[in-house]
């Protein structure tokens, strides 16, 4: 009995892992061009953005509830801070002024789901909306281009032979480990997602700890599209479309609950790879592109049920 709970926990702690490792083994086997130094290095810049997004949809969803709009707040920072840019404003500047938005745009959800009460997926899905017609509004519907170079080196440049966006995601997940597992906010966060009526009666600050957490995803989703428009040296008022749904899937197949209070960065950043894996093997083996839905739903659905099952067996 004891040995068959322990296989238990180990296959919850580090079942994702293992199933990674295994869908690599497999796709090395495939094709010779998977495990190779240049691959690899693609698979994490592939993974980067949504990644970045995933980390704070992790904060959210660990005090239940949910961030619809970072797809739409995303095109607008990045739409914003390119045409700050082509004003002649120092990069450093801009770039700060582009990540106030989005912490500003996650405030203003924070806000309505903390302090007015509207459920969080009605009130992100209002703010998706606004944030993309305010995209569309603000570049009239056209892309911005032509950014300086300075700029341009988030996304192109590379520290030791590694690109610079990887750099920038370790740092978001290291950052955001160490806040979650070391800090008193990290503490609210998890109490708030087990039970937020009993945190709110042990006296500790849900709603500051609730707008603090739609602030982090609102910068981080800035952050995500800075990287993508540095990329692409376009910043475009359509991007991040459903870019919401592919951070909500790393997060679930990450192991996070959707109803708070359990989840890690560590199974969120394996929930990217593993999503960022499916993407890369449709391209190596030559697979349709419609495939590629069908896979990530059915990994989406299986972690959901490993997931209740696991649950159901602790009760």
């Amino acid at each position: 009995m004891e040995s068959r709970i322990n296989v238990r926990l180990i296959l919850k702690k580090f079942g994702l892992l293992f199933a990674v490792l295994f869908l690599m083994a497999v796709l090395t086997g495939l094709s010779p061009h998977f495990m190779t130094v240049r691959n690899m290095l693609n698979l994490l810049l592939q993974a980067s953005v949504n990644a970045i997004i995933a980390a704070g949809m992790t904060q959210v969803i660990l005090t239940s509830g949910i961030d619809l709009s970072v797809g739409s707040v995303l095109a607008l920072t990045a739409v914003v801070t390119a045409s700050i840019l082509q004003t002649g404003v120092p990069v450093p500047l801009a770039v700060i002024l582009g990540l106030l938005l989005g912490a500003l745009l996650g405030m203003v959800n924070g806000f309505l789901v903390a302090i007015v009460k509207i459920p969080a997926f009605i009130a992100t899905l209002g703010t998706m909306t606004l944030a993309r017609g305010l995209a569309l509004s603000y570049s009239g519907g056209r892309p911005v281009t032509g950014l300086p170079e300075g700029f341009l080196a988030m996304g192109t440049s590379s520290l030791f032979g590694i690109p610079t966006p990887i750099w920038i995601t370790a740092a978001v997940f290291v950052g955001g480990s160490f806040i979650l597992n070391k800090t008193m906010l990290g503490r609210y966060i998890y109490a708030i997602g087990n039970n937020a009526e009993a945190a709110r009666f042990a006296g500790l600050p849900v709603r500051a700890t609730t707008i603090s957490v739609y602030a982090i995803s609102g910068l981080l989703a800035a952050l995500a599209g800075m990287i993508l428009v540095a990329r692409l040296d376009s910043a475009q008022p359509v991007m991040g479309v459903t870019y919401e749904l592919n951070a909500i899937a790393a997060v679930v197949v990450g192991g996070a609950a959707l109803s708070g209070g359990e989840g890690s960065l560590s199974g969120t950043f394996l929930g990217a790879i593993l999503m960022a894996i499916i993407a890369n093997a449709i391209n190596i083996l030559n697979i349709s592109p419609f495939f590629s839905q069908i896979l990530q739903g059915g990994v989406i659905l299986a972690a959901l049920l490993l997931h209740g099952l696991s649950r159901q067996r602790e009760r």
